[in-house]
């Protein structure tokens, strides 16, 4: 039973109740017994690796549109899908997608003062990146009601990854609400091992894995999402390993078509147009069509006077109908967006010619310089068309690592990162004010996909930790791309030696919305797409890799699925694009700089005797503490006697050495004698024995009362010793474990002879004289 106060409150579409009266007439409230609609539904899917997921529906947050919880082993992931019942007038489709996991999924408590969780993560962001990029293209463009996805880890086993459960359930879940949607999609893992294709790879496979690729698809072999990172892999097994998966997806599909069948809810009815839309379009259409084709044929625009021209041509077209009602400026505004959209795209079908003047298969003018600042370790800078990125590489000490939070950790199997890329997208990049501080979704992602690009490249025993930082100055599209190209010249300009150079660029489509079945002559594949084209055309497909193969990819699909062979078509287009810009990039670095630079941090190591460690440390560490404030070297135990130096430069690393010398080697010790008597002078007295030295430099050692005297005692008092005292004492060298100094008492004194000992010997010695 449920009390509410609000009739407004049980108008929900997905439930039907029961209304009771009150017994409280001075309050409007009563009491409303719910009956959910849904019935429990599980789904078992059987994936060819013999793995089983299972979709289950009507159990959890039964007041959404669709819920559905996705279980893989021990991992499972509840989704949500919740839409407004009013429409709205965004511009795009008003989806919001949310990955939340729980420190609870893993029994774990949040490390915070609140000891909750607060904000996302970068791994949370990512992976509502993937879900939304899956889902999205699916929504009919009339689409327009809030809608809101919400993935809730609720446990994770360590194994299963719980991204694909989190794709598939949402997929799921859409299909089985009442939301107008083309689905259902289905997505899969796929990783390589010793030549071996796998699906949904553990967390253990993946670190063995050269390949980690998660792909969306529909049914049809249709392609709605690739994200994913490679060491360096062949172009025939990246074909293949999008083959399997894509295969693997129908299975799925398959089983939420099925719980669809059982569960689903009638869909919302959509209004696509009216006619006062095509009378608007028909205005618009000769009003402005003729000169919008003339700005997109005008081979001489640059970004900013082709968007200055097509927003003069809109204003005077709004100046004209501002006696018209706001409905219709409001449709004029949208058909004047499509019919921009529909001639800038027939004009690249009609001549093959792009806005720019560029060809389909034509790169922009490319323009590469490193070591433009000499303090830093490492900078480039890469412009390609209207789009420039300035990267700087710091070099710092192993300890500087990134370190991953416990369950994105657990997920992803990656403790810490020695090698992390920031991506940083300032406002006045595209010509706009803004807030300089914090990163947005875009700005992770895009980091994210440049980062999986170069890591394939880095030494895994590289001693340093790197960051590279790009900053997008000018963008007008790729600038992902132009930042993995921009990163990997500034990692050779710093000496990191990385095992071949790494190239971006971005593949773009313009499909025919009117074919039926996409034939050769239905699409166009574009190489190296600018940002009008990225939001006119179909598809962003960036890719990365070296001269032999891949490192990363990631495509945006923006239709309902894009065909096998026209993702193949575009692989293999980039590839040719990747050799030229590979051919402009050698001729300015080709190979990681040799030549060391004054600012280049040092790491070196020490070697500390172990009865030394607790002088050269200091007391609570403080010998090493004013190492680091004068000289800013940072010194790190390795093991027991082992110590790891990083200096940020050659002269710091100078300095330290020389004070770590003088700590240790302040006074020559003098070489003792194995077996040796030596006078020792008592400095503490304590419970367990007495401190005493031997010279005026040594550390004091401890001599305990069982080699203070060969009677048993358990007080240095019992002897009458005081602090100053000088006794005898023998060596015996250093105890291999602590390295301490092994001294003894006792084995200086003569035998004791106890009274009744005494007087047995003297009658022996007695009976012996009588005898004589």
């Amino acid at each position: 039973m449920v009390l509410f106060r609000h009739s407004k409150l049980l108008n929900n579409r997905n439930l039907s109740f029961l209304r009771l009266k009150s017994h409280n007439k001075n309050e409007n409230t009563f009491q409303v017994k719910f009956m959910s609609s849904n019935t429990v539904e599980n789904i078992h899917i059987e994936l060819s690796n013999g793995s089983e997921i299972i979709l289950s529906s009507g159990k959890y947050a039964r007041f959404t549109s669709g819920c559905v919880t996705a279980t893989l082993g021990d991992t499972s992931v509840m989704t949500t899908v919740v839409r407004k019942n009013e429409p709205c007038n965004d511009s795009v489709i008003p989806l919001t997608v949310n990955y939340r996991q729980k420190a609870s999924a893993i029994g774990r408590i949040p490390t915070n003062f609140l000891r909750r969780e607060i904000g996302y993560t970068d791994h949370e962001i990512l992976i509502s990146r993937i879900i939304d990029r899956s889902v999205r293209p699916l929504f009919q463009p009339e689409y327009c009601y809030e809608t809101q996805i919400v993935c809730n880890l609720l446990a994770i086993d360590g194994i299963n990854n719980p991204d694909i459960l989190s794709i598939n359930a949402a997929s799921a879940a859409l299909s089985i609400s009442d939301i107008p949607w083309m689905g259902p999609v289905a997505a899969v893992r796929v990783g390589l091992i010793d030549d071996t294709y796998i699906i949904n790879p553990t967390k253990r496979d993946l670190q063995k894995s050269k390949l980690n690729l998660v792909l969306s698809s529909m049914s049809k072999n249709l392609i709605v999402m690739i994200e994913g990172s490679a060491d360096n892999i062949l172009e025939p097994e990246l074909r293949k390993a999008i083959k399997i998966g894509v295969k693997e997806c129908q299975i799925i599909i398959q089983s939420i078509k099925k719980l669809q069948n059982h569960v689903g809810k009638p869909k919302l009815q959509i209004n696509k147009g009216s006619e006062l839309n095509n009378d608007v379009e028909e205005f618009v259409k000769n009003f402005a069509e003729h000169e919008i084709r003339e700005i997109f044929s005008c081979h001489s625009h640059d970004k900013i006077s082709r968007d200055a021209a097509i927003f003069d041509l809109r204003d005077r077209m709004l100046e004209s109908i501002t006696n018209r009602g706001s409905d219709f400026i409001q449709n004029a505004v949208k058909a004047f967006n499509k019919i921009s959209k529909k001639n800038f795209r027939s004009l690249i079908f009609e001549t093959d010619i792009r806005c720019d003047g560029r060809a389909i298969n034509e790169l922009r003018d490319i323009e590469c310089q490193v070591d433009l600042f000499r303090p830093l370790h490492g900078s480039a800078f890469f412009q390609r068309g209207q789009t420039q990125v300035l990267c700087t590489v710091t070099l710092d000490s192993i300890e500087s690592s990134l370190k991953l939070d416990n369950i994105s950790m657990l997920s992803s199997g990656i403790k810490e990162k020695n090698f992390f890329l920031h991506y940083e997208f300032p406002p006045y990049a595209v010509n706009e004010t803004g807030k300089l501080t914090g990163y947005d979704r875009r700005e992770i992602g895009h980091g994210a996909l440049a980062e999986r690009g170069l890591r394939a490249v880095i030494p895994k025993d590289y001693p340093f930790a790197i960051r590279l930082t790009s900053e997008v100055l000018e963008s007008n599209g790729s600038s992902s791309m132009a930042s993995i190209c921009g990163g990997s010249l500034a990692l050779m300009d710093a000496g990191v030696p990385i095992s071949s150079p790494v190239v971006g660029v971005a593949m773009g489509l313009i499909c025919n919305p009117h074919a039926i079945e996409l034939t050769d002559d239905d699409y166009k594949i574009l190489t190296d797409i600018s940002g009008i084209e990225d939001h006119f055309g179909d598809m962003d497909f960036k890719i990365a890799g070296t001269k032999k193969g891949f490192t990363a990819l990631q495509a945006d699909i923006k239709i309902a699925g894009v065909p096998l062979k026209v993702i193949m078509r575009a692989i293999e287009n980039s590839s040719a694009a990747k050799s030229q810009i590979l051919h402009i990039m050698n001729s300015v670095i080709s190979t990681p700089a040799s030549n060391k630079k004054e600012n280049k941090p040092i790491l070196d190591t020490i070697e500390v005797p172990i009865h030394q460690r607790g002088k050269f440390l200091g007391i609570g560490g403080s010998n090493i503490k004013r190492i680091l404030c004068e000289t800013g070297v940072n010194i790190h135990s390795l093991d027991d006697t082992v110590f790891s130096l990083f200096a940020p430069n050659q002269n710091a690393m100078n300095e330290a050495k020389e004070m770590i010398n003088d700590i240790i080697q302040k006074d020559v010790e003098p070489v003792l004698t194995f077996g040796d008597i030596y006078t020792a002078k008592i400095t503490e007295i304590r419970e367990t024995g007495v401190m005493v030295t031997l010279y005026s430099s040594m550390v004091p050692t401890l001599l305990p009362n069982s080699q203070l005297d060969q009677r048993k005692i358990h007080h240095p008092d019992v002897l009458g010793l005081n602090v100053g005292d000088e006794i005898k004492v023998k060596y015996f060298g250093r105890d291999p474990v602590n390295g301490r100094v092994r001294l003894s008492r006792k084995v200086l004194q003569g035998p004791i002879i106890f009274e009744k000992d005494f007087n047995i010997i003297k009658k022996t010695l007695d009976a012996h004289k009588t005898q004589l």
